[in-house]
């Protein structure tokens, strides 16, 4: 079997001598006490995980793969241990805003990391890939109080996200997608429709799945000027944060691939699921 070794001596040189990151940072109160060492021991250790835990399942999840075992349940291949180490070592956190129990790092630091984790397993990390996009809209977008509940699990990777958008008579073009949203009287949506191509849709790595679903609401403009994005949990958080009643979202089948095989790419199907408009509280 081959092996992974960190480009360091690379990142080292576009970072310190190419773009002097330590002393561009100083200027930005939030990272003023940054330094290069700290970025360095950082991307060692990433380098590190990569290496001796993430590239030895590449080859492992590509041949086993995900299997569907029925009514919506996906076993993902060997590698729950390495989900289990990423999180407890804080890697989801690295680019996280504190606020939320993230630790801050600039966003290099996090673009490092991933292009190591992508590169050793890119399969595996599509899971973690796919929750921090789903901080950022909620983080950059979210109302406060979707805020509040979803990104601390996203950022200490107890919940894991996805972004639905691709439908089965559309792939290309998003303006001609049909999934409903609903208006409900507690201020939620029913939202139905079929998500197809849904990377890391259903697994058994986190407790929940935060999904991200692009929807039509009644009355909307055609195209994509009519679009508005949703967040629709598998399972519906308690008022103490905590997973709660299983939504009306399930997944019906895992796609056949030629690659990537340790990622579990879902059909999504969602019957009157309940949503909440990611910024509902804005104006």
């Amino acid at each position: 079997m081959g092996h992974y070794t960190a480009p360091l001596r690379d990142m080292q040189f576009v970072l310190h001598e190419l773009l002097n990151v330590e002393a561009e940072v100083k200027d930005m109160p939030k990272h003023v006490e940054l330094d290069a060492e700290t970025i360095n021991q950082v991307l060692e250790e990433a380098g590190k995980f990569c290496a001796e835990v993430l590239f030895p399942l590449n080859q492992i999840g590509d041949r086993e793969g995900c299997a569907y075992e029925g009514d919506g349940v996906v076993r993902t291949p060997a590698g729950l241990e390495a989900y289990k180490q990423y999180v407890e070592a804080g890697w989801p956190a690295l680019g996280c805003d504190p606020e939320y129990g993230g630790q801050g790092l600039p966003a290099f630091v996090n673009n490092a990391l991933f292009e190591m984790l992508n590169s050793a397993n890119q399969a595996w990390t599509m899971y973690p890939g796919l929750s921090h996009g789903a901080y950022e809209c909620v983080h950059a977008h979210g109302a406060p109080e979707l805020q509040k509940t979803y990104l601390p699990k996203l950022v200490d990777g107890t919940w894991t996200g996805t972004m639905c958008l691709t439908e089965p008579h559309c792939g290309t073009d998003p303006g001609m997608l049909c999934t409903k949203a609903e208006p409900d009287s507690d201020g939620s949506y029913a939202i139905s429709g079929t998500k197809i191509f849904i990377s890391s849709g259903e697994h058994d790595l986190a407790e929940n799945i935060v999904h991200l679903v692009l929807a039509r609401l009644p009355g909307a403009l055609n195209g994509t000027k009519g679009i508005s994005l949703f967040i629709v949990p598998k399972f519906i958080p308690t008022d103490a944060g905590a997973p709660g009643e299983h939504n009306g979202v399930k997944c019906g089948s895992i796609e056949h691939k030629m690659g990537i095989h340790g990622n579990s790419t879902c059909v999504i199907n969602l019957d009157n699921a309940k949503g909440l408009s990611v910024n509902r509280t804005r104006a």
